[in-house]
This record gives C-alpha cells, sequence and structure tokens, in this order.
C-alpha cells in the first residue's frame, strides 16, 4: 500500500508540475521562460522540479507530452454510428477543443502548444514530439475515413491524402487565430471542410 500511495504522490506532484509549466509558459512565453519561473508557479518546494526533471529542456518535453496526450484521447469508432456524425465530430473536437477543466480552456492550451511547435525545428525531441502527435491526429480522422468507406456511406478516396489535408486545415485555422487574431478561423475552416470536402466524400451513386 506505501508504494501505490507513493505512486499516487509522485503522479500528481508530476501534474502539478505539468500546471506549474503551463502557466508559466503562459506568462513568460518559451524563449525567456526559466525553471526558476516554473517554480513560482508551483505550490510545492521548488526541488522538487530539480528532483523530477533535468533542467529546462527536460522539462518542457515532458510537459509537451503532457499537453499533447490531451488531444490524444478519442473514443472507439462505433461500427453503428454515422461515419458523416463522426468525422465531423473529430474535427470539431480539433478546431475548438475537448472539455479540459475549469482553470483553462483550449485556446490558452493551443496558444502554448502553437508557440512551442514554432520552436520545434531548433529541438529534435520536440519535433519528434510532434511529429507523432501529428500522425496521431491524421490516424484518427482517416479511421473515421475507412470505416466510412466499409459501409459505403464515403467514396472510396484516398485516405491518407484526404486525412492530410484535413489534418493540415485545422491545424492552419488554429495557427490563424492564435498568431494573427483572426477569430473567426476555426469556424471558416469548418463551413468550408463541410461545404467543399464533404461533397467530395459522397458516393457516386448518392447513397450516403
Amino acid at each position: 500500500m506505501p508504494a501505490a500511495n507513493d505512486s499516487a504522490s509522485s503522479r500528481e506532484t508530476r501534474e502539478a508540475i505539468m500546471e506549474a509549466t503551463f502557466r508559466a509558459l503562459s506568462e513568460h512565453g518559451y524563449t525567456d521562460l526559466r525553471v526558476r519561473d516554473i517554480g513560482e508557479e508551483f505550490e510545492k518546494s521548488r526541488t522538487l522540479i530539480h528532483y523530477h526533471f533535468d533542467g529546462k529542456h527536460d522539462l518542457i518535453s515532458a510537459f509537451l507530452e503532457y499537453l499533447v496526450e490531451q488531444y490524444e484521447d478519442q473514443p472507439d469508432i462505433d461500427a453503428e454510428a454515422d461515419p458523416w456524425a463522426t468525422l465531423e465530430a473529430r474535427i470539431e473536437q480539433c478546431l475548438f477543443g475537448p472539455e479540459l477543466g475549469a482553470d483553462f480552456d483550449h485556446w490558452e492550451r493551443m496558444t502554448v502548444y502553437h508557440e512551442l511547435f514554432s520552436q520545434a525545428q531548433h529541438h529534435e525531441r520536440h519535433r519528434e514530439l510532434f511529429t507523432e502527435h501529428y500522425a496521431v491526429l491524421r490516424e484518427n480522422v482517416a479511421t473515421v475515413l475507412r470505416a466510412g468507406i466499409e459501409q459505403g456511406a464515403f467514396r472510396d478516396v484516398d485516405v491518407d491524402d484526404v486525412a492530410q489535408l484535413l489534418t493540415d486545415v485545422i491545424h492552419a485555422a488554429r495557427a490563424r487565430k492564435i498568431s494573427l487574431g483572426h477569430d473567426d478561423a476555426p469556424e471558416q475552416a469548418r463551413r468550408a471542410v463541410v461545404e467543399h470536402v464533404f461533397p467530395t466524400l459522397e458516393p457516386e451513386d448518392g447513397t450516403a
């Protein structure tokens, strides 16, 4: 039992450090961030940060893993579910985010996410994490497309290309809102996908 309690305590401590990192990144940005800044957002002893993580880059890599995990938890595809509704729901969640908690929202998370993304070219581990995350998001869309094709609800399209296109549209819309302040970008992207991409998925015989 003590071992289980210790494990739970360690998880809680790491999560608290991750949340402190999020707050510090939101306030200071990545470039100017110091471990000291994270410590000021952390309610426990700063020595716990150094105990769990070997410096700023190790900590940010762990935080990035923590952040992307919140966007990779997708439910299994129900064989009886309407593929059109499922595809639209997945696109909606990627654009507007899941419910993450009362103390923060999707766009606060995405602002930090995209700042780290912009620096990924300089950090191999971060680049690997973003690449893996991007692949997961793309595969989530591809899974829906394959299920729809098998059910006859979608035309037999190139799944990889369509999933990549939708993932790129989602990422670009989020970046445009965050970096350029175009608040209508996510809604505009959703509308364009429904009006211009969805019709290309309709079966040629019009049975969808």
